[in-house]
């Protein structure tokens, strides 16, 4: 018999302050593993370092909030929806009430395949940025296939739901990049250029090699601050 997976008996042993930052650190263990089973990364981060990047996230939402949910060179849709949505604190409880976000999960790694997908489809991400969950989404069978399916009926715009899926995602162009994009990915291909897959802001790649350069454990980041190895400014 095989040995046990290092990764498993850590997500089987989840310290005190991963239930505070991550909340499902089982789950996010678990989704790390078949990740590297499924060859999307070849060496998960341990739950540590899935923490710090967590908390780069929040640095982001604080410190970066423009680089979320708004867009740098498409233009708005037209209507009187896109222009009230394009508001973020007004465009916030409708992606609540359709299930595209899950603002307690700052990894994505605890979320299932229909909660991505929703989230893909209903919540907007500027230029490349849906890359990240694209990566994800390789490991789970059939999940790209549903995706393209569901993108191509919010392009073609013949249901009322399709037309408000557009205008949720406020900017114009946003459904048709993500549709080339899966096809991209379907076709075996990458879903963006190297250098923005390896921004973690972006690609899961990046993130995840960012998670992997950190320390491993909580006593070794603190000595890393101390000694002026771990300055705040490596979280934005």
């Amino acid at each position: 018999m095989s040995e046990t997976p290092p990764l498993l008996s850590v997500a089987h042993r989840p310290s005190w302050h991963s239930w505070w930052l991550l909340l499902w650190p089982r789950r996010i263990a678990a989704h790390l593993e078949r990740l590297v089973e499924a060859r999307v990364i070849p060496v998960a981060p341990n739950l540590w370092q899935i923490e710090l990047g967590v908390l780069r996230m929040w640095h982001r939402l604080l410190f970066r909030p423009e680089t979320i949910g708004t867009c740098r060179d498409q233009r708005l849709r037209p209507g009187w929806r896109p222009r009230l949505l394009r508001l973020r604190p007004l465009r916030f409880p409708f992606l609540l009430w359709e299930r595209a976000i899950a603002p307690l999960d700052h990894s994505g790694l605890a979320q299932p395949g229909w909660r991505m997908i929703r989230h893909l489809l209903g919540a907007h991400h500027d230029a490349d940025q849906f890359a990240y969950d694209l990566e994800i989404l390789r490991a789970q069978p059939g999940a790209l296939e549903e995706l393209r399916g569901r993108a191509r009926e919010v392009v073609a715009g013949d249901t009322a739901r399709a037309r408000w899926l557009a205008d949720l995602c406020v900017f114009e162009g946003y459904h048709e990049a993500l549709l080339a994009a899966v096809e991209r990915a379907l076709a075996g291909e990458a879903v963006a250029e190297d250098h923005v897959l390896a921004d973690p802001d972006i690609g899961f790649s990046g993130y995840i090699c960012w998670c992997r350069a950190q320390p491993e454990t909580p006593a070794a980041t603190w000595r890393a601050w101390r000694e002026g190895d771990f300055p705040t400014s490596s979280l934005g």
